[in-house]
């Protein structure tokens, strides 16, 4: 994720943004991480790379499935930004803003209508408290952890006109809607609709209904 994420808030309006509660309204205008292109060779090859690796793997199935492949390629973790194509190929550890980044990239290289997703996720204090260290060892920021719950990205993906399935790029998995409770639950979710991205005025998620770029509690 963006170091200077504060600064870039911008990028992402929000249209008729819910107040956020006080626990996670630090991320209420946070934009999605977005990584960088030198304009040269070096980050086209490497796109191209990662698009060419998720069709491979894809293998002739279904362009709906999720990337697991990514997660498998590139452990999730500490990772400095911004952050170049180039550079990203060559990693071994990525965070939640890289993963769903690249994942965006490969289900729209599908011809899969999608979108970024951002979510708000409860974890317990000694989680909390090994991430902080790990993140402090490497020397990267940790803004994305809260009091009792962290900042996450994800990715979203329409599977009808007005109905989405929600991708965990980082754990490599599809998130339930009815889990609301517990440890790793969503306490919130935003979907990430770009300007030039069509979209209806709500968008169904199991049974939640969540607005374009609006945090949506869930309870």
């Amino acid at each position: 994720m963006y170091l200077d994420a504060v600064r870039e808030r911008n990028e992402v309006q929000t249209t008729e943004a819910a107040p956020a509660p006080s626990h996670f309204s630090r991320w209420q205008d946070f934009p999605v991480s977005r990584l960088s292109h030198h304009g040269d060779s070096c980050c086209e090859i490497a796109r191209h790379w990662i698009l060419a690796m998720d069709l491979a793997q894809l293998g002739g199935g279904d362009r709906l499935s999720g990337p697991r492949w990514l997660r498998a390629r590139y452990e999730w973790g500490p990772s400095p930004w911004p952050m170049h194509w180039c550079e990203l190929v060559e990693r071994k550890v990525i965070d939640c803003g890289a993963h769903s980044a690249l994942a965006h990239e490969a289900f729209i290289a599908r011809g899969v209508s999608a979108f970024r997703a951002q979510f708000v996720q409860r974890y317990s204090a000694d989680a909390q408290a090994q991430w902080r260290a790990k993140w402090a060892a490497d020397q990267v920021s940790d803004h994305w952890i809260g009091d009792d719950v962290i900042y996450h990205e994800g990715n979203a993906i329409l599977v009808e006109s007005n109905e989405v399935k929600l991708w965990d790029s980082s754990g490599g998995c599809w998130l339930n809607p009815r889990q609301t409770r517990g440890y790793g639950s969503l306490a919130a979710v935003r979907l990430v609709i770009e300007p030039d991205q069509a979209s209806s005025a709500s968008i169904r998620w199991g049974e939640h209904r969540i607005r374009p770029n609006c945090w949506h509690q869930l309870e």
